[in-house]
C-alpha cells in the first residue's frame, strides 16, 4: 500500500513570519513558547483553541523527588524499570534531576498544588511503578487544568501569539548554502468552528517545534481528547524523518467502562486511586493483580493492563469486557480526592464510595515518536519535537506514571531557552513546495474502521494472525482512498488514476489521513518486534528478548510505501 507524502489543500493565499513557531498547545508548546519569549517572536498554532490537548485531561500530576525520604536514584530506577530496557538511562538522569526544579517553576508562574492535609508542604501521593510518593497533584485529579491554566496564562501575558482553529499540514523544507536541507517553516490550513477550510497559508521561521501529541484516537476506545489524531508523527513521516518505537502504546488499565459500545474519549480512573489503596477484582469477585507483581495493584501500567486483558479474556462471571476497581475503603473521603472522577461516576449511576467501579484498558499514552534529544533537537536542522510526540529516551518501552507532564515542561523549556539564546539560520522555502498534484485523502465515514481495527487486533495482547490482519484491512482502506477537492468542489486530483468522488479537504479529512498513516506505521513496527516488551505484548512471542533490545525506526519511502529498520539479524 501508499499514503500520501503530503496533506492536499489549495494553494497558499497568505504569509506570516516568526523566528519561532509552536505547533501544539499543551504543556510542551506553551513551556517552548513561554521561555522563548520575550527574546523571540512566538507563534502557538493550534487546530482548536489552547485547552483542546491531552494536559488538560491529565489528572495523577508531575512526578518528581521533593520527599527527604526519596532520592534521585530511586525515581532513576523506577522509570528504568517500567521502560523494560529501552530507555536511554544518561536522558532519564536529566529529566529525573531537572523535575523538581519543574515542579517549583510552575509553582513561581502561579500553579496552585494541592498541600498535605493540616500542612503548608505539597502533597505527594504514589502510582504505579513508583517506589515512593511523589506526584504532586491539583484539585485532586485535576492536576492538567492546573497546569495548563497557568501556561495559558503566562504565555499569553509574555506576547505569544496563538493561531486557533489552524491545522498543520506539513513542513516546508530549504536548502542551506552548503545544500544541507533544513526546515523552513509549515504550511497551514486556516478552519472555521466547523472543521471546515477556509484558507491556506505558509507560516516561514528560523525553528519550528512540533508539540502535536500522541496519536490516542487511532484506537476505538482511548482516555485521549478528540484533537489527539497523531498530526506530528504523520507529518514528520510525510518530511522523510524517521519515527521510532511507535509500536509501544501504554494503555491505562483503569478508564471507565461505559458499555459495549462506547467509543472515542472515554473517562480516565487515575492510577492515583490505586495509589490510595483501591483494588482491582474481576466480575466473579476474585482480586486480579495479587500474586502478578510484587507491587500488585500498583504494578507498572504495561503489567496491570496485561493481567486485566487476560483475566477478561478468562470471562470470569460471564464477563469478558471489563473488570471493576474497589475503592470504597476511602468512603465519602473518595469525593474530595477525586472530584473529576466522582462526577463521571455519577454520570453513569454510581457512587464510588459505595460502588465498585467498572474499568477496561483503553489506549493512552505513545511511548514513541519522532527522536529527538531532551532539548528537542532533531535530525533535521530547524525542526524540534517535544512531549508525547517525541521519543527523547525517557519512556523506553513503557511509560512510568506522571513522567509525561515532567518530561514536556523540562524538555519544552529547554528548547524554548535554546532557541532564545540561538536560532537556526533562515532558509528560502523550496520553490516547489506547492505541489499542484493533490494526494488522496481519507474520508472521514472509513475512520470508524481504522479505530474498529487498531482496537481489534492492534490492541493490549497481539500476535501475527491479529497484526496479518490489520495490515490487510489498512491496505484496503488506503487503497480506497479518493482524490481530494479544492474549496470550490472542483477536483484537483488526478482524473486518469481513477480518483472517485472527490474528498474535500478540511480537518476531518486531514485528521482521518494523519491517523491512518500512523496506523500503517504502528502495524509495521509491532509486526518486525517478535517479542514482548513493555507495552507491545504478543500471544506468539510472551518473552522478551536481549536480541530485541533495541529501537525500530519506521520511514516513508519516496512513493509512500512504509519501510521499518534496526530489528535484529534473523541468525
Amino acid at each position: 500500500m501508499t499514503l500520501p507524502r503530503r496533506l492536499a489543500a489549495p494553494a497558499s493565499t497568505w504569509e506570516r513570519d516568526f523566528d519561532v513557531v509552536i505547533l501544539g498547545s499543551g504543556a510542551a508548546g506553551l513551556s517552548a513558547a513561554l521561555a522563548a519569549r520575550p527574546v523571540r517572536s512566538a507563534l502557538v498554532v493550534t487546530k482548536d483553541v489552547l485547552s483542546a490537548g491531552s494536559t488538560q485531561w491529565a489528572q495523577g500530576g508531575l512526578a518528581g523527588v521533593l520527599d527527604p525520604t526519596d532520592t534521585i536514584e530511586n525515581h532513576v530506577r523506577d522509570t528504568l524499570t517500567a521502560g523494560a530496557g529501552l530507555c536511554d538511562e544518561a536522558v532519564v538522569r536529566e529529566l529525573v534531576t531537572e523535575a523538581p526544579k519543574s515542579i517549583r517553576y510552575l509553582m513561581r508562574l502561579g500553579a496552585a498544588f494541592d498541600p498535605e492535609q493540616g500542612s503548608q508542604d505539597i502533597a505527594l501521593t504514589r502510582e504505579g511503578g513508583h517506589s515512593h510518593n511523589r506526584i504532586v497533584h491539583s484539585g485532586g485529579d485535576r492536576s492538567g487544568a492546573e497546569v495548563q491554566r497557568t501556561l495559558d496564562e503566562s504565555a499569553i501575558g509574555a506576547g505569544v501569539e496563538v493561531l486557533s482553529r489552524a491545522f498543520a499540514l506539513d513542513l516546508v523544507l530549504g536548502t542551506t548554502s552548503d545544500g544541507e536541507r533544513q526546515v523552513a517553516g509549515v504550511r497551514i490550513g486556516q478552519t472555521n468552528a466547523d472543521g471546515q477550510l477556509v484558507s491556506v497559508g505558509v507560516v516561514t521561521a528560523r525553528a519550528v517545534v512540533v508539540a502535536c501529541g500522541g496519536y490516542g484516537q487511532v484506537f476505538a476506545s482511548t482516555s485521549n481528547p478528540p484533537a489527539v489524531t497523531g498530526d506530528g508523527v504523520a507529518m514528520a513521516l510525510r518530511a522523510g524523518l524517521s519515527v521510532t518505537d511507535v509500536e509501544f502504546v501504554q494503555f491505562h488499565p483503569t478508564v471507565m467502562w461505559r458499555g459495549p459500545d462506547a467509543t472515542g474519549q472515554q473517562a480516565l480512573v487515575s492510577e492515583a486511586v490505586r495509589g490510595e489503596g483501591a483494588i482491582l477484582f474481576d466480575a466473579a469477585g476474585e482480586r486480579i493483580m495479587a500474586g502478578v507483581h510484587p507491587q500488585e495493584d500498583l504494578a507498572p501500567r504495561d503489567v496491570v493492563s496485561a493481567a486485566v486483558s487476560r483475566r477478561m479474556a478468562e470471562a470470569p462471571g460471564g464477563v469478558d469486557d471489563h473488570v471493576f476497581l474497589d475503592a470504597t475503603h476511602m468512603g465519602e473521603r473518595f469525593y474530595e480526592r477525586f472530584p473529576s472522577i466522582t462526577e463521571a461516576c455519577r454520570e453513569i449511576g454510581l457512587d464510588p464510595a459505595v460502588d465498585r467501579i467498572p474499568v477496561a484498558p483503553a489506549a493512552h499514552y505513545a511511548c514513541g515518536g519522532i527522536r529527538a534529544e531532551l532539548n528537542g533537537r532533531t535530525s533535521l536542522p530547524g525542526l524540534f519535537a517535544v512531549g508525547e510526540v517525541s521519543s527523547t529516551g525517557v519512556h523506553g518501552a513503557n511509560r512510568l506514571a506522571s513522567n509525561s507532564l515532567t518530561e514536556s515542561i523540562v524538555a519544552g523549556t529547554r528548547v524554548g531557552r535554546d532557541l532564545a539564546w540561538e536560532l537556526p539560520d533562515k532558509v528560502r522555502p523550496d520553490p516547489d513546495f506547492e505541489d499542484p498534484m493533490a494526494p488522496p485523502l481519507l474520508d472521514p465515514a472509513r475512520l470508524r474502521e481504522v479505530r474498529a481495527v487498531m482496537s481489534r487486533h492492534v490492541g493490549v495482547i497481539r500476535n501475527e494472525m491479529s497484526l496479518s490482519s490489520a495490515a490487510g484491512a489498512l491496505g484496503a482502506i488506503a487503497n480506497g482512498m479518493t482524490g481530494s477537492a479544492s474549496t470550490s468542489g472542483e477536483s484537483f486530483g488526478d482524473p486518469e488514476l481513477g480518483d472517485k468522488t472527490p474528498v474535500r479537504p478540511s480537518r476531518r479529512t486531514w485528521e482521518g489521513t494523519n491517523l491512518l498513516t500512523v496506523a500503517v506505521a504502528m502495524v509495521a513496527a509491532a509486526r518486525a518486534r517478535t517479542e514482548s516488551r513493555g507495552c507491545h505484548r504478543r500471544t506468539d512471542y510472551p518473552e522478551s528478548s536481549d536480541a530485541w533490545q533495541t529501537h525500530l525506526d519506521v520511514s516513508l519511502d519516496a512513493a509512500g510505501e512504509v519501510a521499518v529498520d534496526g530489528a535484529p539479524d534473523a541468525g
